[in-house]
């Protein structure tokens, strides 16, 4: 029998196919335009349910509410331009957070009708998708109450932030691999100051090779998601 879940039902058995679409290290504003022409395909029916996987150069992205976590970011302008770190605006929720290569960003274009209608339980599943593959490399990861994402100590391996469109669902995670980790100190991540950040990486003392993190990843997903890659 399939283990209770967090919100208190049970696992789904697979029921949906999704595509996975590795697309390596592409610039933000491109991968935005993207998410955005690609939830308009999956309203019409014209592609199944996705998951994206990327890498960004050096970007912040703040997010819809107030200034978007732009008091947060720490250093001026053209600081910022001179370590390279673009800023940009997205449609998401949450506060200012980074994006740089070493992390796999998860983007999942998927429609959560008919029973999946419940964005607090769409968060913390992709939650569960990282804790999982943390396990997956012996490394204990939690959620912490009141905060989103995935949690080793008091250190922050997994940001989310995620829009959702009549339950189609754009933007999503960033789970930190072998991210340059002194790229956080220009901001106030996720506008909490009495946290850090870390990455796999530097938990396991070794290097851990994307491609292995992004197949844990996909498979993690299908697990959570009840969804089997097409």
């Amino acid at each position: 029998m399939a283990p209770p879940w967090p919100w208190g039902g049970r696992r789904l058995t697979p029921r949906v196919n999704f595509d996975v679409r590795r697309l390596g290290l592409i610039p933000y504003g491109e991968a935005l335009e993207m998410q955005r022409a690609l939830v308009e395909e999956r309203r019409a029916g014209r592609v199944p349910d996705l998951l994206l996987l990327v890498q960004h150069p050096p970007v912040l992205t703040v997010g819809v509410k107030g200034d978007g976590g732009r008091s947060n970011i720490l250093v001026p302008a053209e600081r910022l331009a001179e370590l390279g770190v673009e800023v940009h605006k997205t449609g998401r929720g949450g506060d200012v957070t980074y994006h740089g290569p070493g992390q796999v960003v998860g983007y999942p274009i998927i429609d959560l009708r008919p029973d999946r209608c419940d964005v607090h339980r769409y968060v913390r599943d992709l939650e569960e998708v990282m804790i999982r593959v943390c396990g997956d490399y012996g490394v204990d990861a939690e959620r912490v109450k009141g905060m989103t994402g995935a949690w080793v100590g008091r250190d922050k391996i997994g940001a989310i932030g995620v829009r959702i469109s009549r339950w189609i669902t754009s933007h999503g995670f960033a789970f930190n691999v072998s991210t340059a980790l002194d790229h956080f100190d220009l901001i106030v991540p996720c506008g909490i100051r009495d946290r850090g950040v870390t990455s796999l990486a530097r938990l396991l003392g070794r290097d851990v090779p994307m491609a292995e993190v992004e197949d844990a990843v996909v498979r993690r997903f299908r697990e959570v998601f009840a969804r089997e890659p097409s």
